[in-house]
């Protein structure tokens, strides 16, 4: 017998990357540097960057002299209230990941697609379960529907940044100017998820991962100068590291006592969002910006330094691993994709974006990714795309299956539904859940898909089959 094939998405930042992972992972090489067309890679973003200012119709706010080396740049743009656009990187892909689901991004994890950008969670525009290699567009009457990043498309959001963008110490501030009456398209990102995109900067830009629990946090009231005039800015802090003069056990893999902060606050009817560190919320000040220009000049220059940084990196399934054997890596590879799902649903849950754990993006996801793919390839004898797709439905399925129930996690039923799909994954066997397997390759074909009749009578294939187990 053979397994029902779909279009499956290869785990590789090779030529076949379509789209971008919102949070790509360090050392991932750009496709652009590997084929030699960097320079036309940098023209196309500055033309996209460029048709986005000309379209902003607002004024911008950036810091009036940068706090630290490094100048300016734009660094991000979007749609909507904040929560959706394209970042330093856009939609080209630059900094292109291999993710467990391969390039296109997770569709387990069934959340909302999210923003991106060199201040923002990552480097392109591609969701949980949402955009592909585009944001959506800013539906309503400033936008009147245009297409994201099209000839007549209308920012929701502009995002500029100033300072150090090299050292997790900074100084480094963005200022991002929200189109007026955005927030009724869509909310305003939570400060304490502004933080958080900060540390994500630094973790995809610099490797340095600033741990995930918040450390100590205050709400302050600060002040911050914008064309010469101060603006009362409440103010989120948390800061990491260092907790009463010594290092918290276990909490961060850094030390060290700088905060990272973000405030928001209105003027001439703007909405701007500001998030630094490195330099305290009273020593920044802000001004129109009126040269944009120059913010694209930075742009292109830091698109260039971050491909170099990266050019002499080996795609992951060009590399040598270390061999694996019997069906060890699908079984790891699951487990991952569960507790992934699980983290997820609970930030979902919670009514926050669907933020994965930072230690979750690293290379260790891809390399284990990659082992699993490998051992399909040996095992069915499959072609690389055939593994790809094969191992993307099992670990598809069971995210998804631990989602909807309770039973497939720490339960001698769930142990089973996860060999059985690997065994049915692997060497197609006529395993007792095959009715199961095969209705999950309709779902994922799109069959029945009036009112979830395809996902209904999948989960209740699995429940015939816990029955017959009885």
């Amino acid at each position: 017998m053979t397994r029902a094939s779909g279009g499956g998405r290869d785990g590789r930042c090779g030529d076949d990357a379509g789209t971008v992972d919102p949070y790509g992972r360090p050392g991932d090489c750009p496709d652009e540097c590997r084929v030699g067309d960097l320079e036309g890679f940098l023209a196309a973003q500055e033309d996209l960057a460029r048709r986005t200012l000309d379209a902003a119709d607002f004024p911008l706010y950036g810091v009036t002299t940068a706090p630290g080396p490094g100048g300016a740049a734009l660094v991000a743009f979007g749609a909507g209230g904040g929560g959706t656009g394209e970042g330093l990187f856009s939609a080209a892909g630059l900094h292109g990941t291999v993710g467990p689901h391969g390039p296109a991004g997770r569709a387990t994890s069934g959340g909302p697609g999210f923003g991106s950008g060199f201040g923002g969670p990552g480097f392109g525009a591609s969701g949980f379960g949402g955009p592909g290699s585009g944001a959506p567009a800013f539906r309503g009457p400033a936008a009147g529907g245009r297409e994201f990043g099209g000839p007549e498309f209308v920012p929701g959001w502009v995002e500029v940044g100033s300072g150090d963008w090299t050292s997790p110490a900074g100084p480094y501030v963005t200022v991002r100017t929200h189109r007026p009456g955005a927030d009724r398209y869509g909310p305003l990102p939570e400060l304490e998820d502004v933080v958080e995109d900060e540390r994500d900067r630094v973790y995809e830009q610099l490797g340095v991962d600033e741990g995930d629990t918040p450390g100590r946090v205050r709400a302050l009231r600060e002040w911050i100068t914008v064309d010469g005039r101060a603006h009362a800015v409440e103010v989120h802090e948390d800061r990491r590291g260092l907790w009463s003069g010594a290092a918290l056990p276990g909490c961060c893999p850094i030390t060290g006592a700088e905060p990272v902060w973000a405030g928001r606050f209105r003027v001439d009817g703007l909405t701007v969002t500001v998030c630094g560190r490195g330099v305290p919320p009273g020593g920044v000040e802000l001004a129109r910006i009126g040269d944009r220009e120059g913010y694209l000049r930075g742009r292109t220059e830091l698109l260039r330094e971050l491909a170099v940084r990266r050019g002499g990196c080996l795609p992951v399934e060009r590399r040598e691993l270390a061999p694996v054997t019997g069906l060890e890596a699908h079984r790891a590879v699951i487990a991952h994709g569960i507790s992934e799902a699980a983290a997820v649903e609970a930030r979902l849950r919670s009514g926050r974006p669907p933020r994965p754990l930072r230690g979750a993006r690293a290379e260790a996801d891809a390399l284990r990714w990659e082992a699993a793919v490998r051992q399909q390839v040996r095992l069915a004898s499959e072609t690389r795309a055939e593994a790809v797709e094969a191992v993307t439905a099992m670990v598809e399925q069971l995210a998804r299956l631990s989602q909807l129930t309770h039973w497939v996690v720490g339960t001698a039923e769930g142990d089973a539904a996860v060999e059985e799909s690997i065994r049915y994954s692997v060497f197609a066997s006529e395993v007792a859940s095959l009715p199961a397997q095969r209705a999950w390759q309709q779902v994922r074909r799109g069959e029945r898909e009036e009112h979830g009749m395809g996902e209904q009578l999948w989960l209740a294939a699995w429940e015939q089959w816990r029955a017959a187990r009885r």
